[in-house]
């Protein structure tokens, strides 16, 4: 079965900008040498937002830097679709971050391995088997 992987928002920002230290080791082998790595296009979105509001420095405007952290780097942007969007309303109520919850949905509608170090989506029963772990 091949390996598909669903990148969290800021685990994507770092493995584009190299920032390696920031999540476990093994994670980085792990997207290197998967099938196929994705994102949500909510991401694009939240990073477009952190850069907007100074929270996020990139070297350029986001839209620029979509362009080099997607189709180069290897990573798909996965579309949103109807299912995803009926999955993300109807997981555990675990929190209610929109954007949080169709990157969730996401990783579960692509039977995906979800990397992200928010300690909330440990909280996602649905979860138990997609989230890596950091050991």
């Amino acid at each position: 079965m091949s390996q598909v992987i669903v990148l969290d928002t800021h685990i994507w920002v770092w493995f584009v900008t190299q920032e390696f230290a920031l999540f476990p080791s093994h994670w980085r082998e792990a997207i290197e040498t998967a099938d196929r790595v994705g994102i949500s296009p909510v991401s694009c979105y939240e990073v477009a937002l952190a850069q907007q509001k100074g929270r996020l420095e990139l070297p350029f405007r986001a839209d620029r830097w979509f362009e080099d952290a997607l189709e180069p780097t290897g990573i798909t942007l996965f579309p949103l679709t109807a299912e995803i969007a009926y999955r993300a309303v109807n997981l555990s109520p675990v929190h209610q971050d929109p954007f949080d919850r169709l990157i969730i949905a996401t990783a579960l509608a692509y039977k995906a391995k979800l990397t992200s170090i928010d300690s909330l989506f440990a909280r996602y029963s649905e979860l138990d088997t997609q989230l890596m772990r950091s050991s």
